[in-house]
């Protein structure tokens, strides 16, 4: 199976397209989004900014560290996480910028409060956020703002992320991001050429996701899985160590994970009930993250 990739650049979704992001959903969770939304000199000025974040001093960095579960911002320090329990910790370091409450303190304590970019493309990622978010309640026949309407607070998180280059040999099964599916609606993932994503498929063959210029990853959520009983799929992924000269390289790559409102209840759509009863009891998202995130760190 290969990952579709699917033309959001004319607006209003079309019928056609709505079948493409519904098939996409269904039988892989993952999808390459070609849009006009964010561009790609947009994109390469956060790149750089995030490279120039992550490459300050590990003692600056520190200043900044992730505290919580509930605020969710802050510099989270290589083998800080572990994704995937029963493998070693991740090879990784990331600054998370919470939600729309806290962007502007994040974004000050790391001295970009006075850039637009990062805001700017925050803002530019819920736009599209909520362009998918449509696409999603039109392939399950809902009213079009069914979910906006329950993301409306912007309760996201971006998050820049540095592979850094291995200095020693991994621990068995070890990887710079563990297996794993993410917690929320929909991921929003925009990578460099260095490689290493992989998403499991449903035969459960691993394949690789490359980077392709001009597009965006998006890949389904637990909680629209649990929205829609398995009709949408959270499917797992990892990032794999290469076992070329890459592994002495830099990976970056930019997720801006978009969850519902805190307090919205996310039980099992009617209409996703009709072929098999509801897998999953109703949850409020805002405790299904943060449970993930104890879990995670």
């Amino acid at each position: 199976m290969s990952i579709p990739l699917i033309d959001l650049s004319n607006l209003p979704i079309s019928n056609t397209v709505v079948n493409k992001i519904y098939q996409a959903c269904h039988e892989i969770g993952f999808m390459y989004i070609q849009t006009s939304v964010i561009s790609i000199e947009k994109l390469e000025q956060v790149f750089h900014q995030s490279k120039s974040f992550l490459n300050l001093p590990l003692a600056v960095k520190q200043q900044l560290e992730w505290s919580d579960s509930l605020s969710n911002t802050g510099y989270v320090g290589l083998k800080r996480e572990r994704l995937n329990p029963n493998q070693p910790e991740d090879l990784k370091e990331a600054f998370n910028i919470g939600n729309k409450e806290l962007i502007h303190s994040s974004l000050s304590s790391i001295s970009l409060d006075e850039n637009p970019i990062i805001l700017t493309f925050y803002q530019n990622c819920t736009d599209l956020a909520n362009i998918l978010l449509q696409g999603f309640a039109l392939a399950l026949e809902l009213p079009e703002d069914f979910f906006t309407s329950r993301h409306n607070e912007q309760n996201h998180t971006l998050r820049l992320l540095h592979y850094p280059p291995l200095q020693t040999s991994p621990l068995p099964g070890q990887m710079r991001a563990g297996e794993h599916s993410d917690y929320g609606s929909l991921t929003l993932l925009f990578q460099d050429g260095v490689g290493g994503l992989e998403v499991q498929t449903a035969s459960k063959e691993w394949i690789a996701v490359p980077s392709i210029p001009g597009t965006v990853v998006v890949n389904i959520g637990d909680l629209m899985q649990r929205w829609t009983n398995n009709i949408f799929c959270s499917t797992k992924h990892r990032v794999i160590i290469p076992d070329d000269q890459r592994i002495n390289q830099s990976r970056y790559s930019v997720a801006f994970f978009c969850h519902p409102n805190s307090d919205t209840e996310v039980a099992c759509l009617e209409s996703c009930s009709q072929q098999q009863p509801p897998i999953y009891p109703p949850i409020l998202a805002g405790e299904y993250l943060i449970n993930c995130l104890k879990a995670t760190y």
